[in-house]
């Protein structure tokens, strides 16, 4: 799965296309969250433009591969990214969170049928990913060529519920099973670290027999060859750990916990965004 550097450029140019989108949509809403989003955009266009098997036309396609985004609450960065593919028109993001808008604060699947899953209780996505691989296990055996991703934050995995998904995915040995863990350190309230120390993070999906790897979640020909490994690995899934800069593209927010859950809406916090997008 080796990328050009043709293709390492697009996708880099992609992805700033992809952080004015989210900003934009942000301003716009006067709500939701800005942290997550920036700092997960250059791994959702990597997984859209070059290696997910899915097609915008044909949505429910049978054989696409599955995405779901378990932290429901960065959502912005998801529809941004499926716009910027072609699942909608761009000109939408500029209804998110508003009443009857299809682009709700959490993923609403029933309003937008090219979602895997609704996601807003934290913890619950890869559990729901891992029933559908153990599922598709059943239905196309072994020789399935669908790949399931689950995206999740790294304050979400203070949630019980995950271990117990992460147990039964290393004791089913799902093989066509990647997670990959947005490991910005920071959530709603402060630093992972302070708040619910996760570290040794890597070992501990490990002991639970995981294929695990440590990527810059910022490089894509780092991603590119984390993605290409676990599909390699045919004796256990695999999980990604991606270490990221929240708030990545606008240096005045990054690494600042106070950006999780709010947009800019100040004159100054709007012209700060857009000039450091540009």
């Amino acid at each position: 799965m080796s990328l050009t550097d043709d293709k390492v450029k697009s996708l880099e140019g992609k992805a700033r296309d992809i952080r004015r989108s989210i900003i934009e949509a942000l301003i716009e809403a006067k709500s939701g969250h800005t942290a997550g989003p920036l700092d997960m955009a250059d791994i959702f266009t990597y997984l859209y433009f070059h290696a997910l098997k899915h097609d915008p036309k044909k949505p429910d396609w049978e054989y696409r591969d599955r995405l779901v985004l378990s932290n429901g609450h960065i959502c912005p960065v998801l529809y941004a990214t499926m716009a910027h593919a072609g699942y909608f028109p761009v000109s939408e993001l500029q209804t998110l969170r508003k009443l009857g808008s299809r682009l709700q604060g959490h993923p609403h699947r029933e309003w937008l049928p090219m979602l895997e899953t609704s996601s807003g209780p934290l913890g619950c996505g890869l559990s729901q990913t891992v029933g559908m691989a153990i599922a598709d296990r059943i239905d196309s055996g072994r020789s399935s060529s669908k790949q399931f991703y689950c995206l999740t934050g790294d304050g979400e995995l203070d949630e019980g519920m995950n271990w117990e998904a992460i147990m039964m995915a290393g004791k089913e040995k799902l093989q066509n099973l990647t997670v990959i863990v947005d490991r910005n350190n920071i959530q709603i309230d402060g630093f992972t670290e302070d708040i619910m120390p996760l570290n040794p993070l890597a070992d501990k999906w490990r002991s639970f027999n995981w294929h695990v790897q440590e990527i810059d979640g910022h490089n894509f020909r780092d991603i590119d060859k984390a993605v290409g490994e676990a599909h390699a690995v045919f004796d256990k899934p695999s999980v990604i750990i991606a270490y990221t800069i929240a708030s990545k593209g606008i240096p005045a927010f990054e690494r600042q916990f106070e950006w999780h859950g709010k947009p800019p809406t100040t004159p100054e916090e709007i012209e700060t965004a857009r000039n450091a997008l540009k």
